[in-house]
């Protein structure tokens, strides 16, 4: 089954198209990786499947229902997003952005319990970082920024994950926590889309990857498809370079 879903997807901004002809399907309890070079359009598809960007042609699905058709708080309540990088413009507490994740469990006019604190406690300490639960977000590192966003994208509880370039600003001790944590979360039942520029992490951690290039998916498929060559067409790079950097994978 699967939990999300694009067919003929064009993608882009106002009538500028970044990205055509992408079907790509997420099934439940999944990890499916997206490589591919900077300027390839993998942030605008994840936001035109979130439902920020409108597409330009094509069809999204959560949950084998429209993506038109499901309200906001819904929506949040199946889809928690992870960005690449976020400053924030407001002194937060980083227990306080985290619990932000909250809303959509929430009735109108309402306010965090007891209850609500605890998650977002409990996903702060999953990911290793209770400790900055009163520090002020704008005030920590952007690795702890991003560690943050992640345990609120967690205090959503949502079933379906999207997570873009989530160990880009980490060191390598966190990077290798996050990727444990999507291990746990697979292991969990949860459906994770992610992007990152580190194929080891993809081979690490994916059921399957899609390679996408000029705003267009260029191979999908078991991770397998990772070869030394299928990278380096990727990437612009040497295929012996690529070799070299990661030996574990297949040549061809």
């Amino acid at each position: 089954m699967n939990v999300l879903e694009a067919h003929g997807l064009a993608m882009g901004y106002r009538h500028r198209a970044v990205g055509a002809d992408i079907d790509l399907a997420l099934g439940a309890g999944e990890v499916l990786c997206l490589l591919g070079p900077n300027g390839g359009g993998k942030t605008t598809l994840f936001r035109t499947l979130l439902g920020i960007l409108p597409p330009l042609a094509g069809t999204v699905r959560v949950a084998d229902r429209a993506l038109a058709d499901w309200s906001r708080q819904a929506l949040a309540t199946r889809l928690a997003y992870v960005p690449q990088s976020h400053a924030g413009l407001f002194a937060f507490s980083v227990e306080e952005v985290v619990l932000m994740g909250r809303t959509a469990r929430l009735a109108r006019f309402s306010t965090p319990s007891a209850h609500d604190r605890g998650v977002a406690r409990d996903c702060l300490a999953r990911l290793g970082v209770g400790h900055l639960a009163e520090r002020v977000y704008t005030e920590i590192s952007g690795g702890e920024r991003q560690l943050a966003l992640i345990a609120r994208a967690l205090a959503q509880e949502a079933r379906i994950l999207i997570l873009d370039e989530p160990t880009a600003s980490l060191d390598f001790g966190n990077q290798l926590r996050v990727l444990k944590e999507i291990d746990a979360l697979k292991r969990q039942g949860l459906s994770i889309l992610m992007s990152t520029h580190q194929p080891e992490h993809a081979l690490r951690v994916a059921d399957r990857i899609a390679l996408l290039k000029a705003g267009r998916i260029v191979g999908q498929g078991p991770r397998a498809l990772a070869t030394a060559d299928a990278l380096a067409d990727l990437y612009g790079a040497d295929p012996a370079d690529v070799a070299r950097s990661l030996p574990q994978l297949a040549p061809a």
